[in-house]
């Protein structure tokens, strides 16, 4: 598992995260203090705290640096 933060700030950038994130067979969860939402699920964003950066967890064993790469605009 690979964990960053990202910075999801308006409308448009969580609709671009969750179509990148939407194309990889792994999992992938936001953490936001206690809450933990499926990164796929763009009402389960939509519920978070989006002013602050959210920690992003990647469950994926292979070409993570690819999937790094895809959310370089989200990475803070």
């Amino acid at each position: 598992m690979k964990t960053v933060k990202i910075s999801l700030n308006s409308i448009d950038a969580v609709k671009s995260f969750v179509n990148t994130v939407t194309k990889y067979d792994s999992d992938f969860d936001l953490v936001s203090g206690r809450y933990v939402i499926d990164a796929k699920s763009i009402m389960g964003i939509f519920s978070l705290d989006l002013s602050k950066p959210i920690e992003l967890n990647i469950h994926s064993e292979d070409d993570v640096d690819a999937i790094l790469e895809s959310l370089k605009p989200y990475l803070i």
